[in-house]
């Protein structure tokens, strides 16, 4: 019997795992692959849907890890913290240091851009944007986004 996949790209997060579980949860199958595989798992799983995971690298390092974006052609993609940055310079965006380092809890203002979000936060303020409460390691910020790229959420230190 062959079973949809939903591939999570790692590199490196520490809540890989976690995301693995949680698609799996849904009922739909999912595998973790080290982002130096990706382009070998992909090919021969075609998976249904592709996630970049975060990771403790920055995108701005020489010899960062990447991924090619070809790969995901006609695909539905979902950056996650480094997962997004590195999607977001690889694709004619831009990624710079942040002033402000955001380590520990954090509120993400969810844009309602797309479905994606719909339905899902923490709290509703007076103003009826949803607010979502997480957990957030990085210290660089997307500043630009590539063509055709919405944005979905953002924190104050990270618009």
């Amino acid at each position: 019997m062959q079973h949809s996949l939903v591939s999570v790209i790692d590199f490196g997060g520490q809540y890989s795992q976690l995301i693995v579980r949680r698609i799996r949860e849904l009922g739909v199958y999912s595998e973790m692959v080290p982002w130096m595989h990706a382009a070998d798992h992909i090919r021969e799983k075609n998976p249904i849907a592709i996630i970049l995971s975060g990771g403790p690298r920055s995108v701005r390092e020489e010899n960062a890890p990447d991924f090619d974006f070809a790969l995901a052609e006609g695909k539905p993609l979902l950056g996650i913290c480094y997962g997004m940055q590195t999607m977001a310079q690889q694709l004619g965006g831009k990624v710079e240091a942040g002033h402000n380092r955001e380590f520990g809890y954090a509120e993400v203002r969810a844009r309602g851009h797309t479905d994606l979000l719909k339905g899902i936060r923490s709290e509703e303020p007076p103003e009826g944007h949803g607010m979502l409460k997480v957990w957030m390691s990085h210290g660089d910020k997307v500043t630009e986004l590539p063509p055709g790229f919405k944005l979905m959420a953002s924190t104050p230190s990270c618009p």
